[in-house]
This record gives structure tokens, sequence and C-alpha cells, in this order.
């Protein structure tokens, strides 16, 4: 490698035997250039971080918005979002979105509830069917329950509940869940060219604000990660 130090010395070498090549560059140094482009990439990497982060927490905070925001009307289905339940019996979380969702289509919101979730690890029980237990033990006729209970995952069960309701020709829908789930399961549906309104359950006791804004951030890469083709 030719440095700088010996490009000088060439070149009094050639002014004394008379052939100084004039205008001639010297060589760039390739270590110079080497780390140069070093210091592009990492520039580089540090913008894209920083502007990945502001998404994410812009979406976080979208989620948050939505979270508070009840913008149910009139549908074809009300969408029960799963939650864990125990050999049979649902757990405190879904027995609440079962709850509202019961609310709703007792106020005529909907003639369908769709109940979703899958086993969980259980082998006897799946949430979607142990939705719809709950509901016709408190007068939900049989006919008017339809249950998706494959999903191990939000995008799962989502997309199951979109090609039930594209079957039965459904094309608007109320999502329940909690609060911080609905923004994510929104747009989820809406990629089906689904009509979806949210209604966030009432929460028993609300979750403290550190644990808040971890489930927005949480609930925010799992949308970001949904976006570029990565279900969880």
């Amino acid at each position: 490698m030719t440095t700088g130090v010996d490009w000088k010395i060439h070149k009094l070498n050639a002014r004394a035997s008379g052939h100084d090549p004039q205008g001639a560059n010297p060589p760039v140094d390739e270590s110079v250039k080497y780390s140069g482009m070093i210091r592009l990439a990492a520039r580089l990497g540090v913008l894209l971080v920083v502007l990945f982060l502001g998404y994410l927490f812009w979406v976080a905070r979208q989620i948050q918005q939505q979270s508070t925001t009840d913008d149910a009307q009139k549908a074809d289905v009300i969408i029960v979002m799963g939650a864990a339940e125990y050999r049979g019996r649902p757990s405190p979380v879904l027995q609440g979105r079962l709850n509202h969702a019961l609310h709703l289509y007792l106020k005529g919101m909907a003639p369908y509830i769709l109940t979703t979730g899958g086993a969980g690890g259980d082998p006897n029980f799946t949430e979607g069917e142990v939705g719809r237990s709950y509901l016709t033990r408190h007068g939900v006729e049989p006919q008017a329950i339809i249950t998706e209970n494959k999903g191990a995952t939000t995008v799962q069960s989502a997309n199951s509940a979109a090609e039930t309701m594209r079957r039965m020709n459904l094309t608007s829908c109320i999502v329940v869940s909690d609060g911080y789930h609905i923004y994510r399961v929104k747009r989820l549906l809406q990629s089906h060219g689904l009509r979806v309104y949210g209604s966030p359950r009432p929460a028993a006791v609300p979750p403290g604000g550190r644990q808040l804004n971890w489930l927005y951030l949480r609930q925010a890469i799992g949308f970001v990660l949904w976006q570029v083709g990565i279900s969880v």
C-alpha cells in the first residue's frame, strides 16, 4: 500500500530527475477511505434505529388512545378475543370480555357473537368453546354463537374470524377485548376489508401506569412485526 509519505518521497525523487508529474494527485489511503465508510454506515444505522423507535412509540400512542375509545355501532357480529380458561371455566379476563359482549348483544348491537381462541395448552377445552358455553348458560341462543377454536395467537384468531365472516357474508364487526388489545385487532381485521368497531371491556382493576405502558409497547411491537410479515 502506498502511503502519503511514500508519495512525497517519490515526488521529490521525480523532481530531482526532472520528471515531476504535474497535476497528479497523491493516492488515497485505503484505510482512511474504509474508516470513512464505516462511520457513514454507523450513522445510517443510528438514524434507522431512531426512526424505528420513533415509529414504535407513535404506534404505542395510537394504541393508548384507542384503549379508552368505545366506538361500537350496530354490526353483523360481535367478536370476543380469547383469553385464558381454567379447566372449562373462563378466567376473570375472559369472563369480563364475555360479559361485555353479552351486554352489547342484549342491547341489539349485533345478531351474532363470535368467540375465539384455541386450546392454549389445555387438552380438553379451548377458549372459544369455553366462551360459547358461558354465553349459552347466560341466555344466548346457541344458533347466535359462532366459535373459532383454532387460533393460538392474536393474528391467527383474527384471520380465522375474518375467514368465518367471509363465509357467512358478514362485513362488519365489534371487537371486544381489553383496551390495549383493540387497536391491533382492529387493524388485523381491517386488512381483510371489514368494517371494524372497538369496544374495550371495563376493567375491574385497571393496571398501573408502568404496567399499562408495557402493554401498549408490547402490542406495538406485535403490530409492527405483523406489518413486516412476522405473526405473533
